[in-house]
């Protein structure tokens, strides 16, 4: 009985991949399907966010983003803990951070959100700015699996590259200064 059960269960697993696997296997690897496609990656500038202030009745949008400055948006949980190793290595190391826009978005309880950035004394750094994602837009659109998730942008509004979880500082300020670099170049 076992064995039947499992002869069974490999010939539709193996059914359902095969399936799965004929478009892909007809598209060149090097092309991404639409529709798979995070959204960023289609729009890759600074998203129209449209964050609840600390104040809880205005909003932050891309429009408050200081111009012409690098820019970071990190989608966070208040009670993560790898979310707030994040921003105790970024607040550590501020003077690597002082000409950049932080954008800090989270979905969690308003509530938690106020305590976080009373804690980290967030009020400190006029460059950080904090907001709850109400409408749930930022994660969809990056495709976020792992917090925090930070997504890096040039001084033109444009993306340079993503991160999921804890990164270093250096890694960040390495992926600011490659494309700083390349901008020089070109």
């Amino acid at each position: 009985m076992k064995r039947a059960f499992l002869i069974v269960l490999v010939l539709a697993s193996s059914h359902f991949l095969f399936a799965q696997q004929t478009p892909a296997a007809t598209t060149p690897a090097t092309q991404a399907q639409p529709q798979d496609q995070a959204p960023y990656l289609k729009y890759p500038t600074i998203p129209p966010f449209h964050l609840l202030k600390l104040d809880s009745a205005s909003y932050l949008t891309k429009d408050d983003i200081k111009k012409h400055r690098r820019t970071i948006v990190m989608f966070f949980s208040p009670d993560c803990d790898h979310c707030k190793h994040q921003t105790e290595s970024i607040l550590a190391d501020f003077n690597d951070f002082k000409d950049v826009e932080i954008v800090m978005a989270t979905y969690q309880p308003f509530s938690e959100m106020k305590e976080f950035y009373a804690h980290y004394h967030l009020a400190d750094h006029p460059n950080i700015k904090i907001g709850r994602d109400e409408k749930f837009f930022l994660a969809p659109f990056y495709k976020i699996r792992n917090l925090p998730y930070l997504a890096l942008y040039d001084k033109k509004g444009n993306l340079i590259t993503t991160f999921e979880g804890t990164q270093k500082v250096e890694t960040i300020v390495k992926a600011f200064h490659a494309k700083g670099q390349e901008e020089t170049n070109n």
